[in-house]
């Protein structure tokens, strides 16, 4: 009887240690906080992996860029030091040129039409032009359209933007259209901004509100200008090497973990939206609610010019009149 159970013990001891082995851990980050729309994406993510390959990947996430920023965490996917990350696509270009266009300021008419963009022919071919650059873009998600804060005035107008030093994200499309406004642009990674921001090194900066909120910027700036200027959207990226190596049906799993927490993300996106100023104005915020956006566009005219050059304006207009 002993004897039994013994052997028993060791069958049963053996077995979880196999499933153990079995298990691949992998991780994903975000540069912003858990309790946010990105957070929300990577949670839903690694419980959706885990669910549909019955435990076999456990994807362990990271927040507040605590295992790096952005643009090193795209590096380090490319790489294959890291396997996965969640990111805005503020860094993109600087890996996949031909994503820049989707960064053109008033480009989409509100978050249904980017939407419909990036879930369409458009968007999923841009999706195809990541396996060269040693990376799998499993699936589009969202950071929301993009607004300016700032602890110097109010922004009612272009005019009120000039000479102000606003912090931007690593991205050549946002840098020269912000200088069309005359902004003092100051790229630099997220992780650096709040400190940026307490210090005065910037007087602002500009995301969406679900960033604004998570990241307390509320503390650090006085005036929100909802300009909706650029729609920002977010990525799935996994190592193209990790990723060809799964089977068929973990491959699957994957692209499909990835749907369902796009889904969940962009949802947070629309609460975070139709609360978030009434919250900041709560914590003391001025918000200007409506500026005239055809004043915003015209300062632009030289810009969209080079836009035009850039990336063809045939391009850009299939991408506005998209339905």
């Amino acid at each position: 009887m002993k004897v039994s159970r013994l052997f028993a013990g060791l069958v049963l001891g053996f077995g979880l240690t196999a499933a153990a082995m079995a298990q691949t851990t992998m991780k994903i980050n975000i540069s912003v906080a858990q309790n946010s729309h990105q957070g929300v994406a990577i949670d839903t993510f690694a419980k959706e992996v885990e669910k549909r390959t019955n435990g076999r990947y456990k994807i362990q996430t990271f927040y507040n860029g605590s295992i790096g920023g952005e643009r090193e965490s795209i590096e380090a996917v490319q790489l294959g030091t890291q396997e996965l990350t969640f990111t805005s696509s503020g860094p993109i270009p600087n890996f996949v040129p031909e994503t820049r266009i989707l960064d053109v300021p008033f480009l989409f008419r509100d978050k249904a039409h980017a939407r419909a963009v990036l879930d369409g022919p458009i968007g999923q071919d841009l999706l195809t032009k990541f396996d060269s650059k040693g990376m799998k873009a499993l699936a589009w998600a969202e950071n929301g359209f993009r607004h300016m804060t700032n602890s110097k005035r109010a922004v009612n107008s272009p005019d009120d933007l000039k000479g102000l030093k606003m912090r931007t994200m690593e991205n050549p499309v946002h840098v020269a259209a912000y200088k069309g406004f005359g902004i003092i642009t100051t790229p630099m990674a997220f992780p650096e901004v709040f400190t940026a921001l307490q210090q005065g090194t910037v007087d602002g900066q500009e995301n969406p509100l679900p960033v604004i909120m998570s990241a307390k910027f509320d503390q650090v700036q006085k005036y929100l200008t909802l300009t909706g200027h650029v729609y920002s959207p977010c990525i799935f990226l996994m190592n193209k090497g990790m990723y060809d190596k799964l089977s068929d049906a973990d491959k699957k799993a994957f692209l499909e973990s990835a749907k369902v927490a796009a889904a969940a993300n962009r949802a947070r996106v629309d609460e975070d939206d139709a609360k978030g100023v009434a919250e900041l104005r709560a914590k003391g915020m001025q918000v200007v609610e409506t500026v005239d956006k055809a004043k915003f566009v015209s300062t632009l005219t030289p810009v969209y010019a080079d836009f035009e050059k850039q990336f063809g304006k045939a391009n850009l207009d299939t991408i506005r009149n998209y339905k």
